[in-house]
C-alpha cells in the first residue's frame, strides 16, 4: 500500500493531461497538490514520468503545459546518421533554432578527447533541434579548427555538422558513441525549457576519419518520450 497514493495521483494526472488541450497550462505545483490530495513530493515524482513521456513540459518561470501529441523519431544506433536525416526519412518536420558557432581552445579534457596540443584552436558548433516549435534536443560538436573552421561552414548553415562534412566528401569511418542518463545542466535545462536536473538521455561521442583521427566530438542531450533508440543485434554463437 505504500505507493498507493503515487498510482492514484498518476491516474488523477493521466486524466486530467487527456482532457486538457495542446498548450494549457496545468495548476501549479502546489494548487494542484492540494487539489489531489498528495504531497509536492508525490506530485513531483508523478509529473516527472508524465514529462518522461512526452505528455507535459516544464518552462522554467512559467509552469507546466500540456503538450500535444507528436510522432517519435525513432531510430536504430548502428548506422550514424543526423536527426535531420532520420526526421526526413520519417516524414517529419524539424528546425533548429539558437545555432551558435563560436571558437575554443583545448584544455585538458578536450585534448585527450581529440587528440590535440593543449590550447590548440577548436570550432564549438551548439544548436537545438525542434519539432512542432518544441525543443526536443540540444547538440554540440567541438572539432579542430584545423578541420572544420567558421569560414568553411555556409551561410545557410542549418546545424547538421556530420551532413555537413558528408556533403563535403570527408572520408569518415565510424563513430564510437556512448549512451547514459544525465541530469539537466543550466545551461542545458535553458536550451530546452526543461528544468535544471531533469533527466535526458545523454549520447558523447567521437567521429573517427578512415586515419583513424577523431575529427569531432559530439554531445547530444535527448528529452525522453520524443525520441526511440533501438539496437539491432545478432545472437552470439559459442
Amino acid at each position: 500500500m505504500a505507493n498507493f497514493p503515487f498510482q492514484r495521483v498518476q491516474v488523477d494526472l493521466a486524466a486530467l493531461i487527456a482532457r486538457s488541450p495542446a498548450g494549457q497550462r496545468l495548476p501549479s505545483e502546489p494548487d494542484l497538490a492540494k487539489q489531489l490530495g498528495v504531497s509536492r513530493a508525490t506530485l513531483r515524482e508523478a509529473m516527472r514520468s508524465f514529462e518522461t513521456q512526452g505528455l507535459i513540459r516544464r518552462r522554467q518561470g512559467s509552469g507546466t503545459f500540456v503538450v500535444g501529441k507528436m510522432q517519435v523519431l525513432d531510430s536504430g544506433l548502428e548506422v550514424l546518421e543526423s536527426l535531420e536525416t532520420i526526421a526526413m526519412r520519417l516524414g517529419l518536420e524539424v528546425s533548429v533554432s539558437n545555432l551558435s558557432i563560436e571558437p575554443a581552445a583545448a584544455d585538458e579534457e578536450l585534448m585527450k578527447l581529440l587528440d590535440v596540443a593543449m590550447g590548440e584552436k577548436l570550432t564549438r558548433v551548439c544548436r537545438v533541434v525542434r519539432t512542432d516549435n518544441r525543443p526536443v534536443a540540444y547538440l554540440e560538436d567541438i572539432l579542430p579548427e584545423t578541420f572544420l573552421s567558421s569560414k568553411d561552414l555556409p551561410e545557410d548553415f542549418h546545424g547538421s555538422v556530420l551532413d555537413f562534412l558528408l556533403g563535403r566528401g570527408d572520408a569518415l569511418e565510424s563513430s564510437r558513441a556512448n549512451v547514459s542518463a544525465i541530469g539537466a545542466t543550466a545551461e542545458v535545462a535553458k536550451a530546452l525549457e526543461v528544468q535544471r536536473g531533469d533527466v535526458l538521455l545523454h549520447f558523447y561521442s567521437q567521429l573517427y576519419n578512415r586515419s583513424g583521427k577523431v575529427v569531432d566530438y559530439s554531445l547530444g542531450y535527448f528529452i525522453p518520450g520524443y525520441f526511440h533508440f533501438h539496437i539491432v543485434r545478432r545472437v552470439g554463437i559459442t
